[in-house]
């Protein structure tokens, strides 16, 4: 069956066609800027690549072009669109409604819509590719696959905040976590590599990117996410400032600049993480080139400091809830190339046994998975690369077929 997964933004498409059950992937690209006066289209296809610029008003548009491409006699890999036999979606926001990915029906399309209050910024578009989708392709099955489905088996000790609890009852105010499809397959994947069932295996997931969360895995079920009801809190991100204290807020907001909530919410989102203490980049690459230079006192080591406690302190935590570790296990763009960030996050655990195989941990690139910790490490520790539209392709397939 060939499955196609679309994720999509409020600007752009990102897409991947799939042979399954094999997973050979057939092309991928992404659709930008969408809505702007030139968008542009990056299809890649047998190992090569096909740019151009052109102008896409809307998703129903962009959708066009990418089935259009997708059957195009030069770039194409399909003659038809009717050989697509399903279509897996990319959903943020599941609330508590799923706790696993669903096929797609006019229930499960209000359910999303309801959701849009919890993920503004992300169900809306989500919800506007499916419509695509279902309007260029009608009769073929469509498959939600929901960011926050993995942590629904959280239990309620640790996804409840201790707020009036009618704050729940009324606005299902709580943790939800994001990256789920990431932590998802990086379990499963965890699981073969170390030749245990899923449901006995114990990991700890560190999902590193310019967007970063971790979670605990025991015996195959989440439970525990650094991230909550947003992505805001938890680990130090790019933009993001992970986990504050809440007051900070009202007592900014009573100083002349900040007017506005509108104004502290763009601060901690994106003006905030690796960003706002370095006041530099956001991007872990440039802060550890400037660091270099600058020194162990400068803002970008600072920036990469407090990016790796925070990692620490959270692995360790969760060590400690959890009965045993099989393994920790980096992925995401940091997590998989970040040498460095996985050697700063992982040398305060010494105390507890983890220790890293600098040379495992320095060979270690994009792309290739393995062990990186030490024949002696009580922990092991692995770099997996993560596949996301991987696992939203085989999620598609099982429940399409």
């Amino acid at each position: 069956m060939i499955v196609l997964v679309i994720n999509c933004g409020s600007s752009s498409i990102k897409y991947q066609l799939y042979d399954m059950p094999s997973k050979k992937v057939l092309a991928k690209g992404l659709v930008e800027k969408i809505g702007e006066q030139i968008s542009g289209l990056s299809h890649k296809y047998d190992g090569k690549k096909h740019e151009v610029e052109l102008s896409i008003p809307n998703h129903k548009a962009g959708m066009e072009v990418i089935l259009k491409t997708l059957t195009d006699g030069e770039v194409g890999v399909i003659k038809e669109i009717s050989e697509i036999g399903a279509v897996g979606h990319r959903v943020v926001h599941g609330g508590e409604k799923y706790s696993g990915s669903v096929l797609i029906d006019d229930s499960v399309i209000k359910c999303i819509e309801d959701f849009c209050d919890l993920a503004p910024l992300h169900n809306p578009p989500n919800l506007t590719g499916i419509r695509e989708a279902q309007a260029a392709l009608p009769g073929v099955p469509m498959v939600a696959v929901f960011d926050t489905a993995f942590h629904q088996t959280i239990p309620a000790k640790a996804y409840l905040y201790a707020l009036p609890y009618e704050l729940y009852e009324k606005y299902r105010v709580r943790k939800y976590g994001f990256h789920g499809t990431s932590h998802a397959y990086i379990t499963h994947r965890m699981a073969e590599v170390l030749g245990k069932p899923v449901d006995e295996t114990n990991i700890i997931t560190c999902h590193l990117g310019n967007g970063a969360s971790m979670a605990a895995v025991e015996n195959g079920k989440c439970i525990d996410t650094t991230m909550g009801m947003t992505p805001l809190p938890g680990l130090v991100m790019g933009t993001r400032c992970g986990d504050i204290d809440p007051a900070i807020i009202f007592y900014l907001l009573g100083k002349e600049e900040f007017k506005d909530y509108r104004d502290i919410d763009k601060i901690l989102n994106k003006k905030s993480g690796l960003l706002g203490i370095s006041e530099f980049s956001n991007d872990q690459r440039d802060l550890e080139e400037k660091a270099e230079k600058e020194g162990p006192e400068s803002r970008a080591q600072l920036a990469l400091d407090i990016f790796a406690y925070r990692v620490s302190f959270y692995i360790g935590a969760y060590m400690g809830i959890m009965k045993h570790v099989d393994a920790i296990v980096f992925t995401g763009g940091i997590g998989e190339n970040g040498s460095i960030a996985r050697s700063a996050s992982c040398k305060p655990l010494a105390n507890v046994g983890v220790e890293l195989d600098e040379a495992k941990n320095n060979e270690t690139i994009r792309g290739k998975e393995g062990e990186i910790s030490t024949a002696s490490s009580k922990t092991k520790v692995f770099v997996i690369p993560t596949d996301e539209e991987g696992w939203i392709a085989s999620e598609t397939f099982d429940l399409a077929t």
